[in-house]
């Protein structure tokens, strides 16, 4: 991520910004138009897959991290769903649970300038810390139909077990779905189409748009949103357990 946008304010992260310092022609994107276009589209997708089976078990999102995913958030939302949101619980290790998406705004106001100046890493799983697994706020987990998320986010504190839950994510390798699918989770929804076996990250996709575009530049949020309805770009809903 360069940075988070949360209710129309961009909040960079600095840490990130040498990465990218001397590029000067070559559009750079991390995936946050994909998160404000595709990923807006999820709630509703699953409503019109597995809605009754959602709806039996109760509109019940548990969103890993709302702040840097907001079309995704915005998604559940808007589609009935009872949210909790996890940013203090995965992104600074507090465990606090936020359960308005007012109060996700105003942590992100009074946080996010300050957060934005802290090392990357300690913010998200770099590295072999990507391979590590720590069961933890089950009772989260547990309580929604849906957990949703970076996938990374998702399986940092995974429990063992998750029986007929749905998993809505994206960036899964198959050792990722093999995770799910020991975990008893029932549906895996991917906001990425799956290509050889895996979903791409929204940041890869989004570069891959831009390069067919022509257009050399970053594109607006109705121009991505155009160029997936011509493509025919939707989540995918995958059966890991019946």
């Amino acid at each position: 991520d360069l940075g988070l946008m949360v209710d129309e304010k961009w909040y960079p992260l600095y840490s990130v910004e040498p990465m990218v310092r001397f590029i000067q022609q070559t559009p750079v994107v991390d995936g946050a138009g994909l998160k404000n276009t595709l990923e807006n589209r999820l709630g509703k997708f699953i409503m019109d897959k597995i809605g009754d089976y959602v709806d039996a078990m109760g509109r019940k999102a548990f969103v890993v991290s709302g702040a840097d995913r907001r079309g995704l958030s915005k998604s559940f939302l808007d589609n009935g769903y009872d949210c909790v949101f996890g940013d203090l619980m995965f992104g600074l290790g507090i465990p606090l649970a936020v359960r308005k998406e007012a109060d996700l705004k105003r942590f992100a106001a009074v946080l996010l300038p300050f957060v934005g100046r802290l090392p990357f890493a300690w913010l998200y799983p770099t590295g072999e810390k990507q391979d590590i697994r720590t069961p933890k706020y089950e009772k989260y987990y547990q309580w929604g139909t849906v957990s949703a998320g970076d996938c990374l986010y998702v399986k940092r504190h995974l429990p063992y077990r998750l029986d007929g839950k749905v998993i809505a994510t994206n960036t899964t390798t198959p050792a990722d779905v093999e995770i799910f699918r020991q975990a008893g989770i029932k549906y895996l929804v991917t906001s990425t189409p799956v290509l050889d076996g895996r979903s791409f990250g929204t940041n890869m996709m989004e570069a891959a748009l831009i390069a067919i575009s022509g257009k050399h530049r970053k594109l607006s949020y109705t121009e991505l949103d155009e160029m997936l309805s011509q493509l025919g770009f939707e989540p995918q809903l995958h059966v890991l357990n019946e």
